[in-house]
C-alpha cells in the first residue's frame, strides 16, 4: 500500500513537470517588414531618407534597385542615373522574415551655368553650359520679352536690352522631367569698337580692323561662295551689305548681316554682276550698280525694286557714292572711264570728269565739298576735286594700288581707304598728309566702311 502511494506520487509530479515546459515553448511573433520614404521622387543626386518602421525585427537588409544594399536600421539613398527602382526592405526577428517593396523614380537633376556672369552686357551672346545629368532633351526658356527658347544643350542667346531675366531649364528622360532656374543681370550694351570693316575677296572673309593701334582683325563672317568687293553701312538699323559677283552658283545677290556677322540674308537675287553699293538712310534705300551699265534701287529689305532707272550703254558702274542732301549720286563708269553726277532719280546726267582713267571706287564728302576717286589705268594713284570735278588733286601720288574702298571720318578729319594690290588699309589727312599704313599683309582688301 505505501508503494502504491509512492508511485501516484512520482507520476503527479512528472505530470507538473511536463506542463510546466509545454507552457514555456511559446512560438516567437512574426516580423513584419514596414518602411516609408521622404519622398518617392527625386533627381539624380538628391538623397531620400528612408524610415524603418519594421516590428519583430532586429535584422535588416536593403536592396535600392540599382545594385547597391544596406544593413542600417534606416538608410540613406541617393541615385546616379534617372530610372524607376525597386526598393526592398527584407526585415528578420525571431518570428522569421518579411519583404516590403517600393517604387522610386528618378528624374534627371537639371542644372546650369553662365560664362561670365557678372559680365554680361546687351547685344553680346550670352553663354549657357549645360550641367545637367541623366537627360535625353533639354527646353530653356531665356526670360525675354519675346518668350524666347531653345532645345540646343549649350546655347548661347543675345539680349536687345539691359535688364535682369530669368532663365530656366528643364531636363527631361524617358522618367521624368526636372527644372531650374537661375537670373541673370544684363549690363547696357557696350560703346561699338571704332573699326574699320573690309571684304577680303581672296579669304572669302568680312573682318573688320579694330582701331585701337593694335591692328587686330577680327573675323565677321565667312562668304565662301558669296564674295564679293563692295560693302555698304547701314547706319541706322546696323547693318552691312554687300554685293556679290563671283559667278559660282546662287551668287549675283545683295546680303546684309549685322555687324556681329548674325542674321545674314539674301535681300535681292538673281542680279547681274553688282558692283558699287550705297546707302541712302533718310529714305531708306539701297542702290547699286553693274556690268550692264544700269544703276538701280530698293527698299533696304529689297522691296520695292526699281532696276535699271538709270544706264548709260556699254558702262560698267563699279563705283557708286550719294549725296543725299542735294539729291545727287556719283558714278564711276571704269569701262568708258567717266564720273557722272545725276540726280538720284536719273535725271540730269552730268559727266563731270570725262576720261579721267580706269578706276574702282569714290565717294562724296558732303561735309567738305569734295569727290575722292582712285584711277588705276595710267596713274595708280588716290584723287580729290570739287563736286563738280573741279580742282582735281592727288591725294597719294605713289600708291600704286586699286583702291575698293574709301570713307571719311568727319568728326577727326579722317580719310581711310584700301590698297588691293598692296594688301593693305590706309589713314591719313583728308588732304593725304600724314599718311598712316594702319594694316599690312591683308590678301586682298576690297570694299570698306568705317563703324563708329
Amino acid at each position: 500500500m505505501k508503494t502504491k502511494f509512492h508511485k501516484y506520487i512520482f507520476i503527479g509530479i512528472l505530470s507538473l513537470t511536463l506542463f510546466a515546459c509545454q507552457k514555456d515553448e511559446v512560438t516567437p511573433p512574426q516580423s513584419q517588414a514596414e518602411f516609408t520614404a521622404s519622398t518617392n521622387q527625386v533627381m539624380i543626386g538628391e538623397e531620400i531618407q528612408f524610415t524603418n518602421n519594421s516590428q519583430n525585427a532586429t535584422a535588416y537588409a536593403w536592396s535600392f534597385g540599382d545594385g547597391t544594399t544596406s544593413n542600417q536600421v534606416a538608410p540613406r539613398k541617393s541615385y546616379t542615373s534617372s530610372n524607376v527602382f525597386l526598393v526592398s526592405l527584407v526585415s528578420t526577428g525571431a518570428g522569421g522574415s518579411t519583404i516590403s517593396n517600393m517604387e522610386i523614380t528618378v528624374t534627371p537633376a537639371s542644372t546650369f551655368t553662365v560664362e561670365e556672369a557678372d559680365n554680361l552686357t546687351a547685344t553680346v551672346p550670352v553663354q549657357f553650359t549645360n550641367t545637367s545629368v541623366g537627360a535625353e532633351s533639354y527646353a530653356w526658356s531665356f526670360g525675354d520679352a519675346d518668350n524666347s527658347t531653345s532645345t540646343d544643350e549649350n546655347p548661347n542667346f543675345s539680349y536687345p536690352e539691359p535688364g535682369t531675366y530669368t532663365v530656366s531649364l528643364t531636363a527631361s528622360s524617358a522618367y521624368g522631367d526636372n527644372s531650374v532656374t537661375q537670373e541673370v543681370t544684363i549690363g547696357a550694351a557696350p560703346a561699338p569698337q571704332e573699326s574699320i570693316y573690309y571684304i577680303d575677296f581672296s579669304d572669302d572673309y568680312i573682318r573688320k580692323l579694330i582701331l585701337d593701334g593694335s591692328g587686330t582683325v577680327d573675323d565677321v563672317l565667312n562668304v565662301s561662295g558669296k564674295s564679293g568687293a563692295y560693302i555698304a553701312y547701314d547706319k541706322v538699323n546696323e547693318k552691312i551689305y554687300w554685293t556679290d559677283f563671283t559667278n559660282d552658283a546662287g551668287s549675283n545677290n545683295i546680303w546684309r548681316m549685322d555687324l556681329d556677322g548674325t542674321n545674314e540674308e539674301v535681300i535681292l537675287s538673281n542680279l547681274n554682276e553688282p558692283y558699287g553699293i550705297a546707302i541712302d538712310n533718310v529714305a531708306g534705300k539701297i542702290y547699286w550698280g553693274d556690268s550692264d551699265g544700269t544703276i538701280s534701287k530698293a527698299d533696304l529689305d529689297g522691296s520695292n525694286l526699281e532696276l535699271g532707272f538709270f544706264s548709260v550703254v556699254d558702262s560698267r558702274w563699279t563705283g557708286i557714292s550719294l549725296d543725299v542732301e542735294n539729291s545727287r549720286m556719283y558714278l564711276y563708269d571704269n569701262w568708258i572711264e567717266d564720273i557722272h553726277s545725276v540726280n538720284m532719280d536719273g535725271t540730269d546726267d552730268q559727266i563731270i570728269l570725262p576720261g579721267i582713267g580706269y578706276g574702282y571706287s569714290m565717294f562724296v564728302d558732303t561735309v567738305n565739298d569734295k569727290l575722292y576717286f582712285d584711277e588705276w589705268g595710267t596713274s595708280e594713284k588716290l584723287f580729290m576735286s570739287n563736286l563738280d570735278g573741279s580742282n582735281v588733286q592727288e591725294v597719294n601720288p605713289t600708291l600704286g594700288s586699286r583702291v575698293y574702298g574709301i570713307d571719311v571720318d568727319y568728326e577727326n578729319g579722317k580719310l581711310y581707304y584700301s590698297g588691293r594690290d598692296a594688301g593693305e588699309i590706309y589713314k591719313s589727312d583728308l588732304d593725304g598728309s600724314n599718311l598712316e599704313v594702319l594694316k599690312t599683309g591683308l590678301s586682298s582688301p576690297r570694299g570698306i566702311v568705317l563703324i563708329k
